[in-house]
């Protein structure tokens, strides 16, 4: 039987555990702590992440990351992003060079502005076997065994077929996908989009400027993404415009409801003291600004919600300047990469 071992007990690593045990798999969960492990292992409930999921009996918890991915053949990093150079670094020395690394945390290293995965082979080597878990998949939502589709990508055909197979169940459908960078970016990128979202409800504006923002949004999303060579068809899957709308629609997201608080005249600093939880959207608005000019492409509502983040602009003064950009089409020529299919 296949071991999973998962990096990271938030809510997203703990429901992940919870529904890889309850398919059946050997599972071992990873939390930073040993007290925060013998709290797990004693009430089999993440009440801090994701309270009302019963961890099953079957979930191994520790505090020793080396016990954790012990004959392991597929390790799960589900960490805030800024962790992730970190986790690999500690695992190095001990993982075999075959276990399959997947990572499940969205956004872009700050200072290098790369890609989970590219940090993961930066660490690890380049022929490390490395997937990307992405899709509009809420931890709460999965821990409750609510059905959910996701989608996995690597470079090796092979490897992503592994990772359906441990992966897929009942409540879990997993689709596989050739392109990395597209699957990454889309990502990553929602979540800037979904602060948008937020924002826009916290000004109580209506059901016609979210649907535009989520519409524009995603154009800029896949515009950055086809520049930095993801694939446009990937935008329209389950990592595109699947993940955008369940983050930009929910309360569970949190980058929606910090973009909520920050419409509703918090700031930034006031909204990221009060919660308990790592809002992506912030940090990858950092790093998407940088990107968009390294790459050259226009991306105006991720501009401005940058500046409402970093800049203090105020919020509704934002939505002014890009209802008032100049005149542009709405479908525009994208240049296609390579064909990357396998």
């Amino acid at each position: 039987m296949r071991k999973i071992s998962i990096l990271g007990a938030g809510g997203w690593g703990t429901a992940l555990a919870t529904s890889f045990a309850k398919n059946g798999r050997k599972v071992s969960l990873w939390t930073r702590t040993e007290e925060s492990a013998k709290n797990l292992n004693k009430v089999r409930e993440n009440i801090k992440y994701l309270p009302g999921a019963i961890i099953p009996a079957n979930v191994e918890i520790t505090s020793s990351i080396d016990k954790c991915i012990a004959e392991s053949e597929i390790v799960v990093i589900v960490t805030p992003s800024s962790a992730v150079r970190v986790i690999c670094e500690k695992i190095k020395n001990t993982i075999p060079k075959e276990t399959i690394i997947v990572t499940a945390s969205k956004g872009f290293e700050q200072n290098s502005l790369l890609r989970m995965s590219e940090v993961i082979q930066d660490v690890l080597g380049e022929n490390h076997p490395v997937a990307v878990l992405s899709g509009p998949n809420h931890a709460e939502e999965v821990g409750k065994d609510i059905p959910t589709a996701t989608v996995v990508a690597a470079k090796q055909k092979e490897v992503a077929e592994a990772v359906q197979d441990a992966f897929m169940g009942p409540k879990l459908r997993v689709y596989t996908n050739p392109d990395v960078v597209g699957v990454e970016t889309g990502g990553a990128l929602k979540n800037i989009i979904a602060l948008g979202a937020g924002i826009s409800d916290g000004l109580e504006f209506g059901d016609n400027t979210k649907s535009a923002l989520l519409t524009r949004g995603l154009t800029e999303i896949a515009r950055l993404g086809v520049a930095m060579g993801g694939e446009k068809m990937t935008f329209a899957g389950l990592s595109g415009i699947g993940d955008l709308v369940a983050t930009c629609t929910s309360q569970h997201s949190r980058n929606w409801r910090a973009g909520n608080l920050l419409g509703q005249g918090k700031s930034l600093e006031e909204i990221l003291s009060e919660t308990n939880m790592v809002v992506e959207g912030v940090k990858t608005a950092k790093s998407v600004n940088h990107l968009a000019e390294k790459y050259g492409v226009e991306m105006p509502i991720s501009k401005q919600i940058y500046k409402v983040l970093f800049e203090d602009k105020d919020p509704k003064e934002a939505v002014t300047d890009l209802m008032l950009r100049g005149k542009t089409k709405e479908i525009e020529e994208v240049v296609m990469p390579q064909d990357g299919n396998w």
